[in-house]
């Protein structure tokens, strides 16, 4: 589990690079980087408050390297209103 003051979601990462997605610590937040693809699903997902899981890793890996896990929680409804 790693915290992080920021998040930054790029979807510009090509389906022909071999990866599902790629992240990297930049200073004291996460980079995620995910095709266009998965960002319209993050986009829709965070909209509707809904869970949301990437999957970051090279396509052909047997198993996955890591996952980055966007969960809601109680009250988050009313946190920064307006």
């Amino acid at each position: 589990v790693t915290g992080a003051s920021f998040f930054v979601f790029s979807g510009a990462l090509k389906s022909s690079s071999g990866y599902l997605a790629k992240s990297s610590i930049v200073e004291d937040g996460v980079m995620v980087q995910i095709t266009a693809e998965n960002m319209d699903s993050l986009r829709q997902a965070l909209r509707e408050m809904k869970d949301f899981t990437i999957t970051c890793g090279k396509v052909d890996a047997e198993d996955p390297q890591e996952h980055v896990h966007i969960q809601w929680v109680e009250d988050d409804k009313n946190f920064n209103k307006g």
